[in-house]
Parts: C-alpha cells; structure tokens; sequence
C-alpha cells in the first residue's frame, strides 16, 4: 500500500522531469537542432499540421538547419509559418531546400531565455512538490483510517521527501545544463 503510493508519486515526479525537458528544448541555444521547430505548425490545405509531419528537418551545420518539404507547393506556407513564430527565426528557399540560419545570441537575448528556463525548472519543481504533497495526504489519510501505524505513516513520508529531494536535485542538475548552453559563445 506505502510502495504503491511512493510509486505513483515516482511516476508523476518523472512526468514532471520530462515535461521540463521537453519544454527546455523549445528554449533555443547558439546552436541548430531540429526540436527548435517541434511546436510549429503550419496550415495545411485547412489543416493545423505539424512541420515535422511535413518536411525532413535536419541539421546541416552547427548553425544551421535544413528543410526539403514533400509536398514543394507548400515551401511558401512553411517559409511563413517559421517567420511568424515567435522564434526569431529567417528562413532562406533556395529551390526546393529551406535553410534556416541561427542567429548570434545577444547578451540580452541569452538573458531573456535564461529566465524562462528558470520559470520552467519552478513549474517543474511546483509539480514535484505537489506530487509529495498529495503523497503524503494518501499517506495520512490510510493512518487516519487505521489502515497503517504512525511509524509506518513517518517512514513513508521520509521515503517520499527523499524521492523529492532527489527529483529536485535532478531538476537543478538539468537547468545547471540548459543555462551553461545558454551561456556559451
């Protein structure tokens, strides 16, 4: 009963880590990689599409990445669809290939995206600590019921206030990462 309870909270402090890495790829570094444009979408014949279910993205150097589109009558639509994001991106068609070009980070700019990788990493550890919130009322509520002892109660909350502060460790550990990207030239 307490393992199952440290186990749900396990899962949802693990959903909760992927979620920050997802939305720390959306955060754009220096560098070109092709998750850049995973929330991209792009008006297919009326359709909502995303690029990446219609052109082979790939990265052609370390500051550039390469787009050939399958259907071609829509290179115009993709080339607008990157420019109206809020990327700050320019996309250059030569022929049937998109070369999307990464800007130079400014100070400023690197600042800007080191601050919202932070708000991430607190909405990711708001999720982890509400995770060991509900945990341990499931925990009191089984000793109210008289289900489980008081020592058994402690020892269960002393389990999951350990797998939060590992969770919470590993959060640091992964903003530690996405801000030393962000601040390299």
């Amino acid at each position: 009963m307490i393992n199952d309870i440290k186990n749900e909270a396990s899962e949802r402090m693990e959903k909760s880590l992927e979620a920050l890495g997802h939305n720390f790829n959306k955060i754009r570094t220096g560098r070109a990689h092709p998750s850049l444009l995973d929330g991209l979408r792009v008006d297919y014949y009326g359709a909502d599409t995303p690029l990446n279910q219609m052109a082979n993205i790939n990265v052609e150097d370390a500051r550039t990445l390469s787009l050939v589109a399958w259907d071609k009558s829509m290179i115009p639509a993709i080339e607008k669809a990157i420019m109206k994001s809020d990327l700050g991106l320019n996309p250059a068609t030569a022929g049937e290939v998109i070369r999307i070009p990464m800007p130079m980070l400014t100070e400023e700019t690197r600042k800007g995206y080191i601050r919202q990788a932070r708000a991430e990493a607190e909405s990711a550890r708001v999720s982890v600590r509400n995770a060991r919130r509900d945990a341990n009322a499931m925990l009191k509520e089984l000793e109210k019921d008289k289900e489980i002892g008081e020592d058994d109660e402690r020892r269960g909350q002393e389990d999951i206030q350990k797998l939060t502060d590992a969770f919470i460790a590993k959060v640091e550990k992964l903003l530690a990462e996405k801000e030393a990207d962000l601040m390299e030239i």
